[in-house]
């Protein structure tokens, strides 16, 4: 392997590693985040508390942690809907209209990032 070879797989490698890092980041931001809010998350028909709802997310992020590598995926994996049902997860917040859990978090994402 020559040098230039060894280096481009070395910048690969802390690519990988950087994008991971801030996935990480980013994941335990849309945790917090759920947890602390007042809004009422709806899954299967049943309300919960927003530390309720981060506590079944982090149960699904555990199970899908190996398919999971942004928080998009994390979204989509973890905090979207059912598996059993099929049923999305849905948000409640004060006099606002509900709204789908994945659009929800994909907004404070949005707010994240920025």
């Amino acid at each position: 392997m020559t040098c230039k070879h060894f280096i481009f797989l070395l910048s690969i490698g802390f690519t990988a590693t950087a994008q991971a890092l801030t996935a990480d980041a980013e994941i335990d931001h849309l945790l917090k985040f759920v947890e602390g809010t007042q809004c009422r998350y709806e899954r299967n028909g049943e309300m919960h508390s927003g530390k309720e709802a981060a506590e079944h997310i982090q149960k699904k992020y555990a199970h899908f942690k190996d398919e999971i590598a942004t928080a998009e995926d994390f979204i989509a994996l973890s905090a979207t809907k059912s598996e059993l049902s099929g049923k999305k997860y849905r948000v409640y917040c004060g006099d606002k209209k509900a709204q789908d859990s994945d659009r929800w978090l994909l907004e404070e994402l949005k707010r994240y990032r920025q």
